[in-house]
């Protein structure tokens, strides 16, 4: 994991942006080493960074990610959803629906030929991030 992601973060050039779009349940468990990383890689690749929680983000910048101009970096972060919350009248649940919009919006984002990867956290989302964390510590040391 950490070499992808070290191939994928070399690839940020002066005057790109990154853009760490996430499809977790925002809390202050998450929000915290989200925020961690985001600043490490802003401090790291010199470039601004964003950090956005689906589906808000999609609202307020997805446009520009699928329509501006190319120069934004992409993290999808997700997780398997523990949640089965049914949705009426529908044959599939929430949890499903999210990782179909997850899915929907990398391949947007890769048909438009945008640089994006996507990690898909296992086990807890706060010790995930954590471990995700030190991975891109380590990762980005010689960028």
């Amino acid at each position: 994991m950490a070499q992808g992601i070290a191939s994928h973060l070399s690839r940020a050039r002066p005057g790109d942006y990154l853009a760490i779009q996430v499809h977790l349940e925002p809390s202050t468990e998450t929000e915290r080493p989200l925020q961690t990383l985001r600043a490490l890689l802003r401090d790291r690749l010199r470039i601004a960074t964003t950090l956005g929680f689906a589906p808000r983000y999609l609202h307020a910048t997805g446009q520009l990610h699928k329509g501006g101009p190319p120069n934004g970096l992409f993290i999808q972060i997700t997780a398997q959803d523990t949640a089965e919350l049914a949705i009426p009248g529908a044959a599939y649940d929430f949890a499903t629906f999210n990782a179909a919009h997850a899915i929907s919006d990398f391949e947007a984002l890769r048909e438009r030929e945008r640089r994006i990867i996507r990690v898909h956290l296992l086990g807890k989302p706060a010790h995930a991030l954590q471990q995700l964390l030190q991975v891109v510590r380590a990762a980005t040391r010689n960028l």
